[in-house]
Parts: C-alpha cells; sequence; structure tokens
C-alpha cells in the first residue's frame, strides 16, 4: 500500500488554495483606490491650507490698519504703549526705555506688560537691527493681542538670548496654520543693488512668510514656486519681482533675478520659495 497520500488540489481546504487572477486584480484595484484616495486628501489639505495663508495675510493686514486707525500708532513702534498696557520694566511713560527694548529671551513678558516703540514709522529694521529697534519687530505681535486684534500670546523679545533679532513661530511671532509658517515684519525700505535674493524695490515695512530658521527671521523656504504664483494672483499681480508681493531667493523659484524678466518657475517641484509683502 502506498503509504503517502497524494492529494489532488481539489482535496486541499480553501484556506490553502492561492488566489485567482480576478481575486488579485480586485485587490490591486482597491489598493489603488486606497493610494489614490490618500493622494488627493493630501492634495485637498495643502489647498486649503494655502487657502489658509491667504486669509491669514489679509487678516493681518486689516489688524495692523485697525490698530492704526485706534491708537493713532504703528504695534511695535507704538511710543507709548506703556500708557495703555504697563510697563514691563522700567518706567518709561513714552519712548524707547533702553533697558526695555534690551530684553531678550531671558525675560519674557507677563501678561500685556509692554515696551514702547520709538515711533519714527518703521518697525525695526531688516537688516542686522541694532538693540535700540530690534524688539519692535516682536512688540507688534504683542501690541496686537493687547488690542485683541488678533489671537495668541506673545513674549514680546527676541528668541535667542545671544542674538537679537531670534524669530520662532508662536512664540514671538505670529504663527500660521500652515505646518512652521511663521510671520514676521521689519523695516526694508528701499532696497537697491540688493543682495541676498532680494529684488530692488520700495519695500517700507515688510512681512516674511516663511519658516523657522535658526538664529534669525524665517527665512528657510516652505512653498512650491507654483504655489507662491498662486497666493501672488489671490492678492497681488501674480509677478515675482513686482507689486506688493514679491519672491525671494529668485534663483530657485523664479526664472531670473531681473524682476522685468522674471516668472515663477513652475516646472520646479520643491518647497524652494518665501515670499516678502510690502508696504505693510
Amino acid at each position: 500500500m502506498d503509504l503517502i497520500r497524494r492529494h489532488h488540489p481539489s482535496d486541499l481546504p480553501n484556506s490553502a488554495k492561492a488566489f485567482s487572477l480576478v481575486e488579485l486584480s480586485i485587490v490591486l484595484v482597491i489598493l489603488g483606490l486606497l493610494v489614490g484616495g490618500v493622494l488627493s486628501g493630501q492634495s485637498l489639505t495643502r489647498a486649503a491650507e494655502l487657502r489658509g495663508v491667504t486669509t491669514e495675510i489679509q487678516r493681518i493686514q486689516t489688524a495692523l490698519r485697525t490698530f492704526q486707525d485706534k491708537y493713532q500708532a504703528i504695534p511695535g513702534d507704538m511710543p507709548n504703549a506703556v500708557r495703555f498696557w504697563g510697563a514691563q520694566i522700567g518706567a518709561t511713560t513714552d519712548g524707547v526705555d533702553a533697558t526695555c527694548s534690551a530684553l531678550t529671551d531671558a525675560a519674557p513678558a507677563t501678561g500685556v506688560a509692554t515696551c514702547n516703540g520709538n515711533g519714527n514709522g518703521q518697525i525695526g529694521q531688516y537688516f542686522s537691527p541694532p538693540v535700540g529697534v530690534a524688539h519692535e519687530s516682536f512688540r507688534l505681535w504683542q501690541h496686537l493681542a493687547n488690542a485683541g486684534l488678533i489671537e495668541g500670546n506673545y513674549t514680546g523679545v527676541s528668541g535667542g538670548a545671544s542674538n537679537n533679532f531670534t524669530a520662532v513661530p508662536g512664540l514671538n511671532i505670529m504663527r500660521g496654520k500652515l505646518s512652521k509658517l511663521g510671520y514676521y515684519i521689519a523695516q526694508l525700505g528701499t532696497c537697491t543693488a540688493c543682495s541676498g535674493g532680494i529684488f530692488d524695490g520700495n519695500y517700507g515695512n515688510i512681512m516674511i512668510v516663511g519658516a523657522q530658521l535658526a538664529n534669525t527671521v524665517p527665512l528657510t523656504p516652505l512653498f512650491k514656486p507654483e504655489e507662491v504664483w498662486n497666493i501672488d494672483t489671490k492678492i497681488d499681480d501674480g509677478r515675482p519681482g513686482y507689486g506688493i508681493m514679491t519672491a525671494y531667493k529668485p534663483t530657485t523659484c523664479t526664472t531670473s533675478t531681473t524682476a522685468s524678466a522674471s516668472e515663477y518657475l513652475l516646472t520646479a517641484t520643491g518647497n524652494t520659495c518665501l515670499f516678502f509683502i510690502g508696504n505693510m
């Protein structure tokens, strides 16, 4: 007698049978639909976040105008802020208190106590701001919050003890809903023969829209060129070198470093862009 019985495939239990081609096809279709759904969901989420950036910019612009109408001063630059919200340190009623303006993250604000600005119509200074005005870019967000025009609590001081213009989203500057996004406002003024990827122009007080960069302002690119172009067409002219909205780092975000010839580099797919909003 044959001690080993040779099984016919039909004798095997159902659990041991191989998948048929039809079953495999159904599984692959389902997997494709799941992957497509995830990618589509990510795309829709990103689109909603970008619409949120546009909305946040407009809300900040409205908050700044409302503040100026109410207090007859620019937030951060306001020369009599302590009259309204009290002095964080010192007893200066009007004008800049040198001790207060030199505070860093070692002495963040408590409550609404604040410092004055110098009242010259400029918010700090973008290029290597001296201690006497650097704090204005951080007090700006504290003043807006104190006035109830934006949400959040802000320290009003630099985020770095050894650097007087370290910006940290959510700590001393407004954080956007898009991950890592921060908004920083400072005086750039008229820029000619500019370096560092800035188009020539008259910027006045500008707002930098980008991700945090260690020990400085938020200059890490966070957007694809197509995304920045989309925002630009909604709030300005769609040109990276002209208007109130201009691109930063044009060699990686735009087709040219010359404003008149430059367009957004729409073929690029990486996050190579951040941008400025001028005349805030």
